[in-house]
């Protein structure tokens, strides 16, 4: 079964700019492609163990009636303008530690960026099986609403 997907694609960017948005709270709404990210709360992150607060509304998903409610970002990995990793804590607890992020390579053109989400580490068979949220396909959009909001022409 898999537990990871992976999807890549070159923007047309410096990585420096892609990295600014991906460690920005706002910038983590701004590129969402599942409508779950509402607004957000908190400074740019910098390093692991940095965190933010996100505004959810689950109903975008139309899967479980979470409704609203909040999230906590916790950056689990972080190389500037390299890597960017985080899980969530939010209403279950303990975290089921699901982890997304971002690595960027420089590469002729631009940035090939790497989205990942990986729910291997999640323990509970009562919530496993609804694994993954997102599918595959929620990346690949919110790479492409990442490559609209900061290619350069």
């Amino acid at each position: 079964m898999t537990e990871r997907f992976e999807v890549q694609r070159l923007i047309n960017a410096d990585p420096a700019a892609i990295f600014a948005l991906l460690s920005s709270p706002e910038g983590h709404v701004t590129i969402d492609s599942s409508g779950m990210l509402q607004s957000a709360d908190g400074a740019s992150v910098a390093a692991v163990g940095d965190e933010f607060l996100v505004h959810m509304d689950r109903e975008s998903l139309n899967d479980l009636p979470m409704g609203k409610y909040d999230v906590k970002v916790i950056i689990t990995e972080f190389e500037q303008d390299r890597l960017i990793e985080w899980t969530i804590a939010g209403t279950v607890r303990p975290p089921l530690d699901h982890r997304y992020g971002y690595r960027l390579e420089t590469a002729d053109g631009g940035t090939l960026v790497t989205s990942y989400y990986d729910w291997s580490r999640v323990v509970r068979e009562d919530i496993r099986g609804r694994f993954p949220i997102l599918p595959e396909a929620g990346l690949r959009a919110t790479l492409g609403i990442l490559a609209r909001t900061v290619e350069t022409s």
